[in-house]
């Protein structure tokens, strides 16, 4: 088989699962009642779920050892992130919009890799 089409071939196929895994969820609770507990528990998957997706980008240093101490350069590969990162943590606390949260995440972001840039 063509490489290609053996990669649509895997596409739909894990496209249909995941579909199907979906609907099953769906289609298992749509006549049933969610206990409370269980549906206030919900209600934090989307932030935990963001969260494990974000900080690790955030905060990972390229290349460094688990036991290792970061070295300099290290930590100012990751000092753009962080200070983007705070800043749209505290835009998003003020204004809770998604889009001046954006701007002013990798406005920072951008601003601390160009001073860092300028000064190494």
């Amino acid at each position: 088989m063509d490489p290609t089409a053996a990669l649509w071939v895997v596409i739909v196929i894990v496209g249909a699962l995941n579909y199907a895994s979906r609907l099953s969820f769906i289609a298992f609770f749509a006549r049933r009642r969610i206990p409370a507990p269980l549906a206030r528990a919900f209600r934090y998957v989307p932030a935990a779920m963001l969260t494990a997706l974000i900080v690790p980008m955030i905060a990972a240093a390229p290349h460094a050892a688990a036991d290792a101490v970061p070295s300099a350069h290290a930590l100012a590969a990751i000092a753009p992130r962080v200070a983007g990162a705070a800043a749209a943590i505290a835009v998003a606390w003020r204004t809770h919009g998604t889009l001046p949260t954006l701007v002013a995440g990798m406005g920072v972001m951008w601003i601390v890799q160009a001073i860092i840039g300028a000064v190494a």
